[in-house]
């Protein structure tokens, strides 16, 4: 018999709903077996070496991962599938496991077990990914990627400009990163389902980090000395047996004769900005507003200026899209992809002055779908300035500057209308189109086509509104003023683009210029105020979009250098081309 008196021992003792302490111990026990087991197991599948230990993921993704900053960059940090795309929440893991089962089913019944089939069911693998990153506001990315510890002074105006816009509109990181670890598949989508499934979402707005406002003000306050520069030294009039034999025509010595006899300024009491203009390729005022097409196109829509993002990147687009490895199918063995251009502006208070130089190309590149090699013979450089009022009348020009007379059907660029089309327009009475399609801007056309659907002609040629309504566009100031200089025939242009290209003599406007050991030298003396359809009167008190286009190497069309867009002020430190009264 038990002694009822007795104390029963330890793991005797009853503790919770009857149980005693031994049981508790032992079930114990077995239940952190069981968790560290089941924690193991489940740690194992997120390592690396078992993601890829099907061929499915090994002969896929990962090659593809391999070649990626996330694989090895200067830091030595690699991130593994798992630190992409399994959670770190311990409900959300598990969620995600089972989700994992799925897959397995898929590798059981051999649907991507080859990488012909992998591929087949990419985009649908991808939309996968990209909505459960959407849905948690990119969880995973933001593990390692925090705006807060961002340090905005080491990365791009670009990425800089992008981060502060998707903290202040609330977009993710999937929103603008898609295809950073795998072949890219998101030009796939429709434009609708792109643009759906990159619409911020005022949840994930968050407030700007103390350091990166410091940065942005810090900036402001000295971006505009760090782009102005001392005077350039003038440079004396290029004098014939220096200069290389296209520029020693007669009409080029005639134009490289100093400005009005001195009626200009003194240009080496006038600071120059460094401009570069780089080559654009087909980059059209259409594919810079597609999303498929170019990643700012969200951005620009909403404000942004292409200075904000591409400021600093001149050089590297123009290497980019020259090689023809972009934007290019035309691509000239030799061409450079930028020209540094030293700006300087002047005013009275009759003209605004302004003087460009920049070097010569090193030596001819000959063009070879061109015969001769040359596509204007006759001058071996133009250089054009297109300026309008800023925030008045043409759409884009505050964001881009020029580039919105650039359209996808003007004559070079992709979908250029052919003779017979030409030919058929009922109204092509009312443009000149004896050499093709030339620029033109949207004020002057019903609507454009900016994303190609249903296999549409992207531009707008063929839109041509009412002659009325076009006139009282240009009445308004709906149109950009065009002011170019040929150097082979020293001729001064004075013109417009509204609903084409409209050039003559030099009314408002006279340009001299001429090379001398290796440097162009442009002068440009313009009125400031004018009663002439197409001039833009100008008044020291406001800003004015502006732009700059050479012609180089005997380029003509489209094959030519161009700027973003700048502003233009009068003895006002912030203008990005300041003209200093003189």
């Amino acid at each position: 018999m038990v002694d009822p008196s007795r104390k029963p021992g330890l793991l005797s003792r009853k503790v919770l709903m009857g149980a005693t302490v031994g049981a508790a111990l032992f079930f114990m026990i077995v239940g952190v077996i069981f968790w560290g087991g089941f924690n193991t197991v489940m740690e194992a599948t997120n390592t690396l070496d078992f993601c890829i230990s099907c061929h499915e993921m090994e002969e896929n993704v990962y090659r593809e991962y391999k070649k990626t900053v996330h694989y090895s960059n200067r830091s030595g940090v690699r991130a593994v599938c798992s630190d992409c795309h399994v959670p770190d929440p311990w409900v959300h893991k598990v969620v995600r496991k089972v989700q994992a089962s799925n897959e397995v089913l898929h590798k059981i019944l051999g649907t991507i077990d080859t990488p012909e089939k992998f591929n087949a069911h990419r985009l649908e693998l991808a939309r996968n990914v990209w909505r459960a990153m959407k849905s948690t506001d990119s969880r995973e990315c933001r593990n390692c990627h925090d705006f807060g510890s961002m340090n905005p002074e080491n990365q791009k105006g670009r990425a800089r400009k992008q981060h502060i816009n998707a903290m202040e509109a609330g977009n993710t990181c999937i929103d603008c990163h898609k295809g950073i670890a795998h072949s890219k598949v998101h030009d796939q989508l429709s434009d609708e389902e792109l643009e759906d499934m990159e619409k911020p979402d005022p949840a994930n707005k968050r407030p700007i980090p103390p350091q990166w406002v410091a940065f942005m003000e810090e900036e402001g306050s000295k971006k505009h000395k760090s782009k102005t520069k001392a005077p350039v030294a003038a440079t004396p009039p290029a004098a014939a047996e220096k200069a290389e034999p296209a520029a020693a025509s007669p009409a080029t010595e005639s134009a490289a004769a100093p400005a009005a006899s001195g009626s200009g300024p003194d240009w080496n009491s006038v600071p120059a900005t460094e401009v570069t203009l780089f080559y654009p390729g087909q980059a059209s005022l259409e594919w810079v507003l597609n999303g498929r097409d170019h990643g700012g196109a969200r951005p620009l829509k909403a404000g942004d200026r292409c200075y904000d993002c591409h400021e600093g990147e001149e050089e590297d687009i123009g290497a980019l899209v020259v090689s023809g490895e972009k934007l290019e199918p035309n691509p000239i063995p030799g061409k450079r992809g930028s020209i540094v251009v030293n700006v300087q502006a002047a005013h009275d208070s009759d003209y605004l002055y302004m003087r460009f130089q920049w070097p010569d190309t090193e030596e001819h590149a000959p063009v070879p779908f061109v015969e001769g090699g040359k596509m204007d013979p006759e001058n071996p450089i133009k250089l054009a300035v297109m300026l309008t009022a800023d925030n008045e009348g043409v759409e884009f020009a505050d964001r881009g500057g020029c580039w919105q007379t650039c359209h996808h059907d003007a004559r070079t660029m992709p979908d250029t209308p052919d003779a017979a089309a030409l030919a058929a327009f009922p109204l092509a009475s009312r443009l000149n189109l004896d050499e093709g399609v030339t620029k033109y801007l949207k004020e002057s056309r019903t609507e454009l086509e900016i994303k190609g659907k249903g296999g549409k002609k992207r531009g707008g040629w063929d839109k041509l509104k009412e002659s009325a309504d076009i006139e009282a566009a240009l009445n308004d100031g709906q149109f950009m003023d065009l002011l170019r200089f040929n150097a082979g025939t020293g001729e001064s242009e004075d013109g417009y683009i509204l609903e084409q290209r409209v050039m003559s003599g030099g009314q408002g406007v006279s340009f001299t210029g001429g090379l001398n050991d290796g440097v162009w030298t442009v002068e440009m003396k313009r009125k400031l105020v004018s009663d002439k359809p197409g001039d833009i009167s100008l008044s020291t008190d406001a800003w004015y979009d502006i732009g700059f286009a050479i012609h180089d190497d005997y380029s003509d069309a489209r094959y030519h250098h161009v700027s973003l867009g700048f502003k233009l002020g009068f003895d006002d430190e912030d203008a990005e081309i300041n003209a200093i009264a003189r």
